[in-house]
């Protein structure tokens, strides 16, 4: 029974695993043959029954109480992301509300705001698929153009990779990012492709992915290697865009004051005015 089957056991599984006996608390005696806790110690530890844990991670008992949960959360020791996304994989939601998967265009309003900007900026959705760009984002990175994906390029572009001075941290922020906004839609085909380009290709994606590390956007500086100016922190913004399922504006901006701004302020200046900067993936 895979993910899409049995998101709730899958979930479970891949969390125990991660969590060792001694954060548990407990003796960690005779060999073990699976990582992390064993069901049973999980069961134990959160005051049920071995045979009802059981049931739980083999998907055959789906609507376990609130109580229940929460003394697994805690004996897995779930922050306030992990718990939600825990508490989304057992609730009920029907087929029909699932969201549409065709490409969106982001509102016009937001098209004149990203053209406005003196940061770099793109609008992006729930998959990280990039829909549109501003000047200043083309010139700081070759990421930041309209059909490329800010999840994949991290992973399978050398250029990309090498701009990222904190790319382990930057793609297990991503991967965590991208099991958040899918939630339960497992079975979405934008999310299938790209989950499995990135499967195949990168071991590293692979790894991350089993984690089941779930984590909400925040606001958060990044460390670049400009190929013309040399180190960069800018803090990334993502912002949800108004009246529009799943579209954020995301913003790359510096301290002001700082040396990053006066780096990016040469950047500018060196690129070349282009009419129209503002680039649109057709719906």
């Amino acid at each position: 029974m895979g993910e899409s089957t049995n998101p709730l056991g899958t979930f479970l599984r891949a969390r125990r695993e991660l969590v060792t006996p001694q954060q548990a608390g407990i003796p960690d005696v005779g060999v073990r043959r699976v990582p992390g806790l064993r069901r049973e110690e999980v069961a134990m530890l959160a005051g049920i029954s071995a045979d009802y844990y059981l049931r739980l991670e083999r998907g055959r008992d789906r609507h376990p109480s609130l109580q229940v949960l929460e003394s697994i959360a805690r004996v897995l020791q779930f922050d306030d992301d992990h718990f939600a996304h825990l508490m989304t994989l057992v609730a009920e939601v029907p087929r029909h509300r699932r969201r549409p998967t065709r490409r969106q265009t982001p509102p016009p309003g937001v098209l004149k705001l990203l053209d406005s900007l003196a940061q770099p900026a793109v609008v992006e959705d729930r998959y990280f698929d990039v829909l549109a760009v501003n000047q200043m984002a083309t010139v700081l990175s070759p990421a930041f153009a309209v059909g490329r994906n800010q999840l994949r390029d991290p992973f399978l572009d050398p250029a990309v990779q090498g701009m990222h001075l904190d790319w382990e941290q930057v793609t297990e922020c991503f991967v965590a990012n991208l099991r958040q906004a899918v939630g339960t839609d497992v079975d979405d085909p934008r999310f299938i492709e790209l989950t499995g380009e990135l499967s195949l290709a990168s071991e590293r994606f692979r790894r991350l992915w089993a984690r089941h590390e779930v984590r909400g956007q925040r606001g958060t500086p990044i460390l670049l290697d400009h190929p013309q100016v040399g180190q960069l922190t800018l803090n990334r913004e993502r912002l949800a865009v108004d009246g529009a399922d799943d579209l954020h504006l995301v913003v790359y901006h510096p301290d002001a004051g700082s040396s990053d701004a006066d780096k990016l302020a040469l950047l500018a200046s060196a690129a070349v005015p282009v009419s129209g900067t503002t680039a649109v993936r057709p719906a």
